[in-house]
């Protein structure tokens, strides 16, 4: 199983927070990673994302159906956003797109078992897939980019 994390990029600083709405950098930054993305996701992605409005707008620059659920919304646990994803057993490749520090705390789950975060830069994503060697499953961080280097 494929399981991709993609942070929300930048966003206002206002409030209410759930209606926070894209910069126009943060706009930009979606557009350069959804570019990246879009040739190198397998055709049969679910796209599953955060309620908030910020999350909403960077997953829209993709241009693909997504679903928006609840349990990915700021604050949402490691355990949520696994079991909204199927992993590791998900029949399909799975594109997140939600918040810090919620997903830098799944990226640490995968890669060492461990509680606490990793920091995700703003609009970033990690690419991580499952396999399995000698009875035992292994996480594999396949990619990781920043939309400020592509």
């Amino acid at each position: 199983m494929e399981l991709i994390l993609w942070r929300h990029a930048e966003a206002e600083d206002t409030s209410p927070d759930m209606t926070r709405a894209l910069t126009g950098r943060g706009r930009k930054q979606a557009a350069r990673m959804a570019d990246w993305l879009n040739p190198r996701l397998p055709q049969d992605i679910r796209v599953l994302v955060s309620p908030a409005t910020r999350a909403v707008q960077t997953a829209q620059a993709l241009g693909r159906y997504y679903d928006q659920l609840p349990e990915l919304a700021p604050g949402a646990g490691v355990d949520a956003v696994l079991a909204a994803a199927g992993w590791p057993d998900g029949a399909y490749p799975v594109l997140i797109v939600g918040h810090q520090p919620t997903l830098g705390q799944v990226a640490l789950h995968l890669l060492a078992g461990q509680e606490g975060d990793v920091a995700m830069r703003k609009g970033g994503i990690w690419w991580f897939q499952n396999r399995e060697r000698n009875g035992r499953l292994q996480v594999v961080l396949r990619a990781v980019a920043s939309p400020d280097w592509l």
